[in-house]
Order: C-alpha cells, then sequence, then structure tokens
C-alpha cells in the first residue's frame, strides 16, 4: 500500500486527527494512537455496535492503541523514544498545552529532525484566537457559515455536518503529505499549524463574491448556491418527500424547461440568481408539487439534467452504487465501516477492522516500541 513502513504517532483527540491518521493507516500506515489515562472520549459518544461506538469504529480502525499519562517521567520517557523513531506525529492540544508537556514541536525535532510534527487546533497556533477551546460548530458560527445555513423561516439552523473537522482532517493530511514528499529531498521534516478556521475558510471560493467584490453579505435566498438560481434548489413533492436540482447549467435548465412545456421559463436562467429567476422558480415549485418524488424521478430518469432525490442517510448508504463503490464495509464481527474514499489502481487501501480496547497495546509498545 502506498504508506506502508510509515509511522505515525496520533496525540489527538474526536474528530479531526484521528479521522486523518485512520486515513493513513488504511493506506499502509503503522498509527499507534496515544490515549490519556480517560481514554479516548469517542469511544463512549453515541450508538454502539458490536462493542464500540459507531463514531470510535469510523475514526481509529487499524491503529494500535496505548494509554499514556504525559505527567509521569517514565510515560514521557516512553513517548520520546516513539518520536525518535516516528516519520508523522499529529497533535491536537490547545495552543501551549504540548510545550508545557515537553513535546512541542522543538523538543521533537531536536530528537528527530525527519519527523513532520502536525499541529491541529480550532484557531491556530499564533493570533488573537489561538488560546480559544472551540468544537466544529463554534468554528462554523465564527467563520460566517452558521449565517449561510438559514431555514425557509430565515433563522440560522444548526449545520447537520462537521465541515470545519472534516476540513481540518483533509488539509492536515494534504499538508503531510507535501511535507513528506518535500523531506524526500531535503531530509527535513516540518511543522504544520493546522487551523481548523482556516481550512474552512479555504473551502469557501464559490461564495466570497459579496463580500469580495461588493464589501456586502450574501442576500442568502438570492445567491446561486442556496436557491437564488431556479435549477440549484430544493423542491418539494406531493408525498411531502424532496427533490434537488443541482446544476445551473444552461444546458440543463433548457433540457428541462423544454421538457416541462416551458421552453420560455429556461431563457430566464440565463439570468443572473434572484428576483428576475422567480417565474422559474414558482412555476418548478408548483409543477413539482405536483407528483410523487418516484413519479418525478422517473420522468427525470432519462433527462441529461443533474438532479437527485433527497435520500435519507439509511437509503444513501443502501443505494446499489454506494456498496459497488465500496462505501459500505461490514467486519466478521457485524461492525459497519465508511469505506475508503480515496481509490488507488495500484496498491489500493485495505480496511484493517481490529480495534484496541483502551490501553490495549501499551505493554507490548513498552517492550518493543516500534516493534509488532
Amino acid at each position: 500500500m502506498k504508506l506502508d513502513g510509515l509511522r505515525v504517532l496520533d496525540l489527538s483527540l474526536f474528530l479531526p486527527g484521528p479521522h486523518l491518521t485512520m486515513m493513513m493507516a488504511d493506506h499502509g500506515a503503522d498509527v499507534i494512537k496515544v490515549e490519556p489515562p480517560g481514554g479516548e472520549p469517542v469511544r463512549e459518544v453515541g450508538l454502539r455496535q458490536a462493542g464500540h461506538s459507531t463514531w470510535f469504529r469510523n475514526t481509529h480502525r487499524g491503529k494500535r492503541c496505548v494509554m499514556l499519562d504525559l505527567k509521569r517521567p517514565d510515560d514521557h520517557a516512553l513517548l520520546l523514544d516513539l518520536a525518535r523513531e516516528a516519520d508523522v506525529l499529529v497533535e491536537a492540544f490547545r495552543p501551549g498545552v504540548a510545550k508545557r508537556l515537553g513535546i512541542d514541536d522543538e523538543r521533537i525535532r531536536e530528537i528527530n529532525p525527519r519527523i513532520v510534527y502536525c499541529s491541529i487546533s480550532a484557531f491556530g497556533q499564533t493570533g488573537p484566537k489561538a488560546g480559544r477551546p472551540a468544537h466544529d460548530l463554534a468554528i462554523q458560527a465564527d467563520t460566517g457559515v452558521v449565517s449561510l445555513n438559514l431555514g425557509q423561516d430565515g433563522e440560522p439552523a444548526q449545520p447537520h455536518m462537521p465541515v470545519a473537522d472534516m476540513a481540518g482532517s483533509l488539509m492536515a493530511l494534504a499538508g503531510i503529505l507535501m511535507a513528506l514528499y518535500r523531506r524526500e529531498r531535503t531530509g527535513r521534516g516540518d511543522h504544520l499549524d493546522l487551523s481548523m478556521q482556516d481550512a474552512l475558510m479555504a473551502w469557501l471560493p464559490n461564495v466570497v463574491g459579496p463580500p469580495f467584490a461588493e464589501g456586502r453579505d450574501p442576500v442568502v435566498k438570492q445567491e446561486r448556491s442556496w436557491g437564488g438560481n431556479a435549477m440549484y434548489r430544493l423542491y418539494r413533492c406531493a408525498d411531502g418527500r424532496w427533490l434537488a436540482l443541482g446544476g445551473a447549467e444552461h444546458k440543463f435548465a433548457d433540457t428541462l424547461f423544454a421538457a416541462l412545456g416551458r421552453p420560455d421559463l429556461g431563457a430566464l436562467c440565463h439570468q443572473p440568481p434572484g428576483p428576475a429567476q422567480d417565474p422559474a422558480r414558482a412555476f418548478l415549485a408548483e409543477t413539482f408539487a405536483s407528483r410523487t418524488l418516484a413519479e418525478w424521478c422517473a420522468f427525470l430518469a432519462p433527462l441529461d439534467v443533474c438532479w437527485a432525490p433527497v435520500r435519507t442517510l439509511t437509503e444513501a448508504f443502501a443505494d446499489p452504487h454506494t456498496r459497488s463503490r465500496g462505501m459500505v464495509f461490514t467486519d466478521p464481527g457485524g461492525g459497519r465501516h465508511l469505506g475508503i474514499p480515496i481509490r488507488f489502481r495500484d496498491e489500493p487501501g485495505r480496511i484493517d477492522p481490529k480495534l484496541d480496547p483502551p490501553g490495549a497495546s501499551t505493554d507490548a509498545v513498552r517492550r518493543g516500541r516500534w516493534a509488532r
């Protein structure tokens, strides 16, 4: 596999760091997860299946778990021994904590100049907010993303995806791999300061037109991405289910409105999003409300138009396409896992469903360090 032989030391908790190191484990990296004396919190969060929380199962498979109290000299020394031979170290302490524990980037690189040291935090290692604690919701709110997530009543709604966490995870993975690539030429590692807020902001290139170009906040319901375009919007069907139109290119609008007998309204969708498209939006809302979702799926299936039924999560994971892509994996014990989204032709990733109980590998790691 692509990361065979890579040694990763994971000191992070919750979602961003553990998710990124799990992706590395899926592609062959040897990951040692260091849990604090109380254990990884997500072991006890949410519903359980086959003896483990589904959250833990989908962020910690294939890792060896050790439990260390870094305030104890022998545990601290063991961590330094592991870091001395590691290729990557991932930590998600609040800025300043790693230094107080004597495991900050400067200390670790003294004993291992080749290590890629990744610090994941809410707001980064520098700046006025660096010391503030925050999880996903607060970061989304502070970044302006929650203000875009408005319900039909115009009030902000609770986000349904941990996009700050996941943006942080994926940006950290990209940064680590860049640093490892550069290390092949220089022989030196690096320190990656990964702010989840920075990562989330970098995911907004398609929606920053109003503040960047005109110095104003978006008028959410009139903007292209949030319903201002008739062809990029949710519509209610006769049975209470919903349909998504998800492609605003002119050719798709022309095709759909011609099929519905109103080619004149397709021309309105050639104009910018907003009030000019109100007649097209009103027509589609009335039209889609006249039949069930199943009837509209049958009608739209032969058309070259971007659309999809609004599925439940259960429906989405039961979909034949999802299963054909391997995005649901059931291990021999009956535990279900999210599949591997990074698909290589050569040396593909492989799911190792093994899940260590708390501290299960501590004694073995004490004896042999990285040896298996």
